[in-house]
C-alpha cells in the first residue's frame, strides 16, 4: 500500500469575523480549533490525520459565532474536542467557567485549579488554548486589572472584553506579554 489510511478526519473551514480571519476545525468528537489567521496548529497529539475543506460541518459553530460578535450570545453550545497536557485540559475545563462578561486573574485561575503559584503555567496554557473564543481565555487578565499576553493580540483581547462589557484597564499602548514577546 503507497498511502496509510488517516486515522481520523478533521473538517475545515474560515471564518471572517470582526476581529478578521478565523481558522476553525472539527473532528467526530467536535469542535478543535479556533485559531487566528496564522497562528492555526494541529491539535496536540494528532497524527495521520486528514484535513478536509467542508463548511457545512461548522455551520452551527459559524452560526454560534455570528450571534456571539452580533451581541446575541453569551455561552456556546457546541461539543469541544479538546487535547493537550493533562495541565493544559485542567485550566482549559476551569476557563469554560468563568462567565461571560466577567474576568479573572492568572492568579485566581491558578488558585481555582489548586495551583496557586501556578500563574506562569496558566498563562502558558491559555497561550496554547486551541479553541480561542469558545474557550475564552481572552477573559484572563493581570492582577492588577490591565491586559497581558492574547494570542490574537492586545487589540483583540480589548475587543472581546468591550464586546463581553467586562471590567478592566485600558491601556493605550502595547505592553509585552508573558511570553515575552510583543502582542498586538
Amino acid at each position: 500500500m503507497l498511502f496509510t489510511e488517516p486515522s481520523e478526519f478533521f473538517f475545515t473551514a474560515g471564518y471572517e469575523s470582526p476581529i478578521g480571519h478565523l481558522d476553525l476545525a472539527m473532528s467526530e468528537r467536535g469542535l478543535a480549533v479556533v485559531a487566528f489567521q496564522g497562528r492555526w496548529v494541529a491539535p496536540y497529539g494528532t497524527n495521520d490525520a486528514r484535513w478536509i475543506e467542508e463548511p457545512r460541518r461548522l455551520r452551527t459553530v459559524i452560526s454560534q459565532l455570528d450571534e456571539y460578535f452580533a451581541g446575541e450570545r453569551r455561552e456556546f453550545d457546541l461539543p469541544l474536542d479538546l487535547r493537550g497536557p493533562e495541565f493544559h485540559m485542567r485550566c482549559w475545563q476551569a476557563l469554560l467557567g468563568i462567565p461571560y462578561g466577567q474576568t479573572w486573574s492568572y492568579a485566581r485561575l491558578a488558585a481555582e485549579l489548586g495551583s496557586p503559584l501556578a500563574s506562569r503555567a496558566v498563562g502558558q496554557a491559555n497561550h496554547h488554548n486551541p479553541v480561542a473564543i469558545i474557550v475564552p481565555c481572552h477573559r484572563v487578565i493581570a492582577s492588577n486589572g490591565s491586559l497581558a499576553g492574547y494570542a490574537g493580540g492586545l487589540q483583540t483581547k480589548e475587543f472581546l472584553l468591550t464586546l463581553e462589557g467586562a471590567s478592566f484597564r485600558h491601556s493605550s499602548a502595547l505592553q509585552p506579554s508573558l511570553f515575552g514577546e510583543l502582542a498586538g
